[in-house]
């Protein structure tokens, strides 16, 4: 039953169904789009396709249009595969009218889709099996719930397209179905995605879900609390316009307060600066997961933030000297997000520098904002702590110490179960391995091992995935494979998508300082080397987290994202190796 534009969770809750809350789509699409992906079950970016989507009129005229756009796209995208596949079963399908044509697909000979049955209001009359779509009013989803019998089921969505992707209200009635609704593809009570419907459908019917389909079945959990379920869909709402003032201000505020401080005390005061600069911004993911623990307002969590961080900082910097301030820093933020994930906590996902699941593509876990900064805090981190903590370790206790945090952290933050991020399986061991191998002797076995690492990590994370039954990312995209093909399609689409994210204008403004960056630190390599003389683990630290940014740029979807972020964060404890060098008051780099 498609409802009216603006029907809420509260009032779908007030008739009897199980609230919930559903992804229309990846970004903002149109009504037709969101259809679409509800009956193929499988849905990719826009930018994917090679074509907009036409127009397909009330009787899908220009379905051919879409089936030749869906080939285009580097994914089993099958438009009309939910109706396919209950034909195949022998379930009737009938769609009324004001509803969309998609439901009545496939296509016929003459690239029109057409129903099997003429709708009537009757649910079944001949007693054959049938899914029926229509267009109604809570009125009339309130009389059908009374007329339920047996197994069969009533799911009512809001009409799309949703505003500025916010996501539409859903409910489902029918046996079992009591509590606020959730899937496996997200793990949030309360939050399902449009690809989920199809396979819960299949399944009502007992039909085999086809592997083309990436969606979960949708279940309720056993209370229903449709204030909680709009709460979170609120908060998801406002993650996006939210970075840029509590995240960008907040970083534009500090730069500007060390610019002045550097200036007024003409240097002296510089390296304190840097210190207490540095150590804000590697409180700054912790701070955010304590505002989402809050749920506090944009208000409260932008002053969190801009006072918060920096008052940790300098806590950090009274109680500890050298070294060991940002390894503590460190240390507290990643294992913070590591308890949160391992513990199955929604604070990661809703917190401002979570996957942002608003977007529509992931949901639990860690995402790539997180994974870039991750990154260089568990490498160059590990580093910090060797150098201040335990200085005079032996080269084999230094290496021993890289390679366990990093394997440690590359399970917690990449399996299936926890982080669920593939990435963090790779640029992890791998900047482990580099960083191991900058302190070894025999470097060119040590950097063999290195490239190994990230291999193994995923071999073991794949192991796990599959006996767990976690069902993630790596063993819906990767394991799940149909053959060579399909993987070579996995891995176009992610390339596609990194391309993509070097297009977006912002990184018109920071590409060229990412270029000066990488050109002075190229020029004075000699005098970094010099900051870190006495600090084999920091210097092989620093190695270590460059090089697992590089790898997240190039093997993630969102490379040019990794990229800025990495860099923020080498240049963060780059900036605090210079404060702890002996070089006169004044003298810049």
């Amino acid at each position: 039953m498609l409802l009216p534009k603006g029907t809420s969770v509260e009032e779908l809750a007030a008739v009897g169904l199980s609230p919930g809350l559903l992804s229309a789509g990846l970004g903002s699409v149109p009504a037709e789009q969101t259809y679409l992906d509800i009956t193929q079950g499988n849905r990719v970016f826009d930018s994917l396709y090679d074509s907009e989507l036409p127009a397909l009129g009330r009787d899908c005229s220009a379905w051919n249009a879409v089936l030749s756009r869906a080939d285009s796209a580097p994914a089993d995208i099958v438009p009309g595969l939910l109706g396919s596949t209950l034909r195949r079963a022998g379930v009737a399908v009938r769609v009324g009218g004001g509803a969309s044509c998609t439901f009545s697909a496939p296509p016929f000979s003459d690239g029109r889709a057409r129903s099997t049955k003429k709708l009537s209001e009757t649910p079944h009359p001949d007693g054959q099996p049938t899914l029926e779509v229509r267009s109604g009013s809570l009125g009339k989803v309130s009389s059908l719930i009374g007329n339920l019998r047996g197994h069969d089921l009533l799911i009512a969505i809001e009409r799309p397209p949703p505003p500025d992707n916010e996501a539409l209200a859903i409910g489902i009635a029918g046996d079992d179905s009591d509590g606020n609704l959730i899937s496996d593809s997200t793990r949030l009570d309360g939050y399902v995605l449009s690809t989920d419907i199809a396979p819960t459908i299949l399944e009502r019917f007992g039909i085999a879900v086809p592997t083309e389909i990436s969606g979960q079945p949708i279940r309720a959990d056993p209370a229903v609390d449709p204030a909680a379920v709009e709460s979170l869909g609120e908060r998801m709402a406002e993650i996006p316009d939210r970075r840029g003032p509590v995240i960008g201000f907040s970083l534009l505020a500090w730069l500007v307060l060390l610019g002045l401080l550097a200036a007024a005390s003409r240097g002296r005061l510089a390296k304190r600066g840097v210190r207490l600069t540095g150590l804000a911004v590697v409180y700054l993911p912790l701070v955010l997961l304590l505002g989402a623990a809050l749920e506090a307002g944009q208000g409260v969590e932008q002053l969190l933030v801009l006072l918060g961080a920096p008052l940790l900082a300098a806590a950090t910097l009274a109680a500890l000297a050298g070294y060991r301030a940002p390894a503590v820093a460190a240390a507290l933020t990643v294992v913070a997000y590591a308890v949160d994930v391992a513990a199955g906590s929604p604070l990661t996902s809703l917190s401002l520098l979570g996957p942002n699941p608003g977007l529509g593509v992931r949901f639990y876990g860690i995402g790539n904002e997180l994974e870039a900064l991750l990154a260089v805090l568990v490498i160059a981190g590990t580093g910090a702590a060797l150098s201040g903590f335990a200085p005079r370790a032996s080269s084999r206790a230094q290496i021993t110490a890289f390679l366990a945090t990093g394997v440690v952290f590359a399970f917690v933050f990449a399996a299936g179960r926890f982080g669920a991020d593939v990435g963090a399986a790779i640029v992890l061991p791998l900047g482990a391995g580099v960083a191991a191998a900058t302190l070894g002797s025999r470097r060119r076995r040590a950097l063999l091992l290195a490239l190994a690492a990230p291999v193994a990590a995923v071999a073991v994370l794949a192991l796990v995935d599959l006996l767990s039954g976690a069902d993630a990312h790596l063993t819906r995209s990767v394991l799940d494979a149909g053959g060579l093909d399909q993987l070579a399609e996995v891995a176009q689409r992610r390339l596609q998508l990194s391309a993509h994210s070097f297009a977006r204008p912002i990184v018109y403004v920071f590409l060229p300082l990412l270029a000066v960056v990488a050109a002075l630190a190229y020029a004075w390599r000699d005098r970094i080397a010099s900051w870190l003389a006495g600090r084999p683990a920091m210097r092989a630290g620093l190695a270590g987290a460059l090089a697992a940014t590089l790898l997240g740029t190039l093997a993630n979807d969102s490379g040019a994202l990794l990229l800025e972020i990495g860099t923020a964060y080498l240049l963060v404890f780059t900036g605090f190796a210079w404060a702890e060098t002996g070089d006169s008051p004044g003298r810049y780099p």
